[in-house]
């Protein structure tokens, strides 16, 4: 998950680690208490209504209780302070989380293509569908929608990747809802393919957003580093701290949501290392204070005056 999926204004960059697990956990929990209702009545109408179409979308709000448990899991971890054996923090926890999500909708989508294809090659076995099914599936489209609308806007409050990530697990829901409408629709038109067709679409959907998700975890976790625009953001408010006459080398890696970053100083070389010292202290901490950096690590150098480097040499006598 990128930084650039989260708004990125600085006044939302002083959320605390308690404050972002605070706000995972009450969004979560209206998750879990909307899945659990979902899930329990997608299945059994989908049975009794004879619906593959919404029994697999049922799965797929139960692997969202799935899901929310893991990401509660991540939160109550990502929390901790840094402790000897992880002197960086348990930033990376919501990074696993995200991975396990990913893996998670990848398998539950190669399951519902799998059931579905079977069903399509005995096209004269699927059933005609009961009308219930389809009201089920429109609530469902309903309440998904709102539950990806509220996560996602406590996602970009805190700035988490990893509520980003859940909050587009509901939309893929609420998405996957309106295919399985659209079959049932059919079904009830006499097209009965039309349900396992659509239990087809869903399966894809959701393998392909668990993909995206586990890919772009799995970068993270290999310290991939921003994007160039967020660097140059960085770059520029250390060019901008007082004494600072030039910046280079700047590198990033994520950490969680969270960024540690490694730069390069330059300060008048005639200064003392006291005085060079003090303006990487205030550089760190305009940077700390601007951006959601965890640790930047500055490397002090002299930059000597242009008049100074290019003064002749005295003659000799």
């Amino acid at each position: 998950m990128n930084f650039t999926d989260i708004d990125d204004t600085s006044e939302h960059a002083t959320h605390t680690a308690a404050e972002r697990a605070a706000a995972a956990s009450r969004s979560t929990w209206v998750s879990v208490g909307i899945n659990v209702v979902l899930s329990t009545t997608q299945i059994i109408v989908g049975v009794l209504a004879k619906s593959q179409g919404l029994i697999a979308d049922g799965i797929h709000s139960l692997s969202d209780l799935v899901a929310d448990f893991v990401v509660l899991f991540a939160g109550h971890h990502a929390k901790k302070d840094a402790d000897e054996d992880h002197p960086y923090g348990h930033h990376r926890f919501e990074t696993a989380a995200s991975l396990a999500l990913g893996a998670l909708l990848l398998a539950v989508g190669i399951g519902m293509v799998w059931s579905a294809l079977q069903k399509l090659e005995n096209p004269g076995s699927i059933p005609t569908v009961h009308i219930t099914a389809l009201w089920v599936a429109l609530i469902a489209i309903a309440s998904k929608e709102l539950l990806f609308r509220y996560m996602l806007r406590v996602a970009k409050a805190v700035k988490s990747s990893m509520l980003v990530a859940n909050a587009w697990h509901a939309r893929t829901d609420a998405a996957s809802s309106l295919v399985v409408s659209i079959g049932l629709i059919g079904n009830l038109l006499g097209y009965p393919l039309l349900d396992p067709i659509a239990a087809l679409i869903v399966g894809f959907m959701v393998g392909k957003m668990g993909w995206s998700f586990a890919w772009d975890a799995l970068h993270d976790l290999m310290d991939r580093g921003l994007d160039e625009a967020e660097v140059q953001a960085i770059r520029d408010t250390l060019k901008s701290s007082p004494g600072v006459l030039g910046v280079h080398d700047v590198r990033t890696r994520k950490m969680g949501d969270m960024v540690v970053v490694d730069a390069h100083i330059e300060v008048d070389a005639e200064i003392t290392v006291e005085a060079g010292h003090n303006i990487a202290v205030a550089a760190r901490q305009a940077v700390m204070r601007r951006h959601r950096v965890l640790n930047l690590m500055t490397h002090v150098d002299p930059a000597h005056r242009p008049d100074k480097d290019h003064e002749p040499m005295a003659a000799h006598p």
